[in-house]
């Protein structure tokens, strides 16, 4: 067994398929192949996850899905990010991202596929923003009852957490109920607090 990548419903990938072609909504973006994508190599939405929000004395397996996010591959890069969000009205695009933290997530998968070779057990991966904490971790979740959910901090970690070590879940939330220091605004890359924050940062 190995990772099953879920399936986003039709909705959200229609969402950031228009968004693609929306010269409003990728008006802020810096990456040229999306500002003046190539007809013949469009960027192409990839690699969704669903994206879920941690918030503080909730359970991790309470955490309520907020929305998916595609990595946008074009001329076989992966040259942003796009979220959207789960209204009462169905899937809306949110925003595009661009930086670190794209790099972030492809090396966080990379390693899911590595650690989940073998086992007897599915994961599904999904994307966890713990904004109590700036941290935004690779969540695999166990497809069987009884199995150990996992997390893969993405860079930048806080300090005291080993970014894409992969934890036992109980072990990293057990270091995030520890007193909290606070976010270093110096260190490059440090994300800001809230749903976003993977988003804010450039995934």
């Amino acid at each position: 067994m190995t990772l099953q990548l879920p399936q986003p419903p039709a909705g959200a990938l229609r969402s950031v398929l228009a968004a693609l072609a929306s010269p409003h909504a990728v008006r802020h973006v810096t990456t040229p192949a999306l500002r003046v994508p190539d007809p013949a190599d469009p960027p192409r939405p990839t690699q969704p996850l669903p994206a879920h929000l941690l918030r503080a004395g909730v359970a991790l397996e309470a955490a309520p899905r907020t929305g998916w996010r595609f990595l946008i591959r074009c001329g076989g890069q992966v040259v942003a990010a796009a979220e959207t969000l789960e209204t009462p009205d169905g899937h809306a695009f949110s925003h595009f991202a661009e930086g670190p933290y794209l790099a972030a997530s492809l090396l966080a998968l990379q390693q899911a596929r590595r650690i989940t070779t073998g086992s007897a057990v599915p994961y599904e991966p999904r994307l966890l923003s713990i904004p109590a904490r700036y941290t935004t971790a690779l969540w695999l979740h166990p497809l069987r009852p009884g199995a150990t959910d996992l997390l893969i901090p993405l860079a930048p970690a806080p300090l005291g957490v080993a970014a894409h070590r992969p934890y036992p879940a109980a072990e990293l939330l057990d270091l995030f109920r520890r007193p909290a220091a606070p976010p270093d605004r110096d260190r490059p890359g440090t994300p800001p607090a809230g749903p976003d924050a993977l988003t804010a940062a450039g995934r």
